[in-house]
């Protein structure tokens, strides 16, 4: 193949995975959007109610199934997705990047972990939402329940980190492993939400599509600002 054929070729492959990326985002919002209207219409009280008491012992609406250990697992994996532990990394990866001598990259990552905080107080704020009042509280909550804080940062923080990441790997296995474990940790606070009685399940999906939006939103930046050479290239050649 030609310099020409490669160029283009290589041109044609970006453009197709940013039009898969602008999808992904339009889905995501999309079904935001619809379980927001669900949501506020009251249609999601059943579906809610029916998922938050498969979660507990039959008669005792206070004791959550798979015993102490297993609710003591989940308070640990929904600190993952708390403002503590998730600046903490974020802080880590930062020095990291500026480390590997990707200043901007870090910049770009800090401002869009911290427009993603501001958007999940926004739509707290919008919504303001009940916490549930079926089941008692596994942890303290101090604020609205719609959409979930924890489960919102987790995927706009770990998917953003693992995008971030990725563009400093060669090696498609672990840009892959970045990405895959970013959504499991993103899971599984979301999950821990809602075994502890703290979200309705529809307050973690929501969370879950924005941030999964908001993520791939500045991942599909980052590569149009690589392109203009306002950040550092991905690594594989494509920014």
């Amino acid at each position: 193949m030609s310099m020409p054929q490669a160029v283009s070729a290589m041109f044609r492959k970006a453009e197709t995975a940013t039009l898969v990326i602008l999808l992904f985002i339009a889905a995501a919002i999309w079904a935001f959007v619809a379980l927001a209207t669900e949501m506020v219409d009251g249609d999601l009280r059943d579906f809610d109610e029916a998922v938050l008491t498969a979660l507990r012992t039959p008669g005792d609406m206070s004791n959550p199934i798979g015993g102490k250990q297993v609710e003591i697992a989940m308070r640990d994996l929904t600190a993952l997705g708390g403002v503590t532990v998730l600046t903490l990394i974020t802080v880590l990866v930062l020095v990291f990047l500026v480390l590997r001598r990707q200043r901007a990259s870090a910049v770009l990552l800090g401002v869009a972990i911290l427009g993603g905080q501001g958007l999940s107080y926004l739509m707290k704020f919008s919504f303001s939402r009940p916490r549930p009042d079926l089941v008692p509280h596994g942890v303290e909550v101090a604020t609205a329940s719609f959409p979930s804080g924890h489960s919102m940062m987790a995927a706009v923080t770990y998917l953003t980190l693992a995008v971030m990441l990725a563009r400093a790997e060669t090696r498609p296995h672990i840009r892959g492993f970045f990405i895959a474990g970013a959504a499991l940790l993103t899971i599984l606070v979301g999950i821990s939400r809602v075994y502890l009685g703290v979200h309705w399940p529809s307050d973690v999906l929501a969370g879950w599509t924005l941030g999964a939006a908001w993520a791939l939103g500045v991942g599909l930046l980052a590569r149009a600002m690589a392109r203009r050479g306002q950040i550092e290239p991905d690594k594989r050649g494509e920014g």
